[in-house]
């Protein structure tokens, strides 16, 4: 018997009981229904994730990797607050108050215990001084690692985060965003997740850019929250700054020739002028 046919990635890798298909995000994680601890949906994502990847050469690389893949969509979906809010919805849940959020990203790291409040108050004195986020100076004053402040940084902020090295982006995705956006916002296209196109970046995506690109794509985008190191590698992968140049210098000949074109229509419409005059 052919040993990719009766492959059931669900059954056999990750050990899912139930036979219904197409599972749910609860299910694949294998999570109770609507649980909203995202520590536990993280704990779950990366013992599923990585029992996956030892999968990830061999006869069922391509199974692999889109069984990688659609647990990562699982994961950002259920740490994503307001996306979550919808999924549930979708499922059946009725509107609940929820647990209230802790007082942002100091909070958090004080409830976890990853920082002391004597780091914090360093932290935060460090950050007024230079004028510095709290999370970047977490950051430079070597408190933390930069994935656990930008794990926690996203938990406040209500949004998903991810390790890029943990999917892989699908290749046409890239030309979607300009070289030149790309590094002067530090943002990557991830993946397309129910008519959404994912972007990673280690900042929110600023509300202008977001529906500039909106219009632009003919699509919505949401924000993933990734490291500054990770995103790094990607730009730098497939967007070079000769990429860049070669954007500016095209943008800048296109400019050149709409002026040339306004120019034109100026002085054709000058003559229009002078010729009505006259006939007057």
């Amino acid at each position: 018997m052919d040993s990719k046919k009766s492959l059931d990635v669900y059954r056999d890798w990750l050990g899912i009981k139930e036979t219904d298909r197409p599972l749910n995000y609860y299910q694949l994680l294998r999570l109770t229904q609507f649980d909203d601890d995202q520590d536990r949906v993280r704990r779950h994502y990366r013992k599923m994730h990585n029992h996956a990847r030892k999968f990830a050469t061999g006869e069922f690389s391509n199974a692999s990797q889109e069984l990688l893949n659609e647990l990562a969509r699982a994961m950002l979906c259920l740490t994503d607050v307001r996306r979550k809010k919808e999924y549930d919805a979708s499922l059946g849940r009725k509107a609940v108050g929820g647990k209230k959020q802790k007082d942002g990203l100091d909070g958090i790291l004080l409830e976890k215990e990853l920082l002391s409040r004597q780091q914090l108050d360093i932290a935060e004195k460090y950050a007024a001084a230079v004028g510095l986020s709290l999370r970047d100076a977490i950051c430079q004053k070597d408190f933390l690692p930069q994935l656990a402040v930008m794990q926690a940084f996203a938990q406040a902020e209500g949004l998903p985060f991810i390790e890029l090295n943990d999917v892989t982006i699908d290749e046409s995705l890239f030309p979607k965003i300009s070289a030149v956006t790309a590094r002067t916002h530090s943002v990557v296209p991830l993946m397309i997740e129910h008519d959404h196109l994912l972007l990673a970046s280690p900042n929110p995506l600023d509300l202008h850019l977001e529906e500039d690109l909106k219009l632009r794509l003919g699509m919505p985008v949401r924000t993933v929250l990734c490291t500054s190191e990770d995103v790094n590698s990607i730009i730098n992968e497939h967007y070079s700054r000769e990429k860049v140049d070669a954007e500016i210098a095209e943008r800048s000949q296109d400019d050149a020739g709409e002026a040339k074109e306004a120019q034109g229509l100026s002085k054709t419409w000058e003559k229009i002028k002078k010729w009505t005059q006259k006939n007057e």
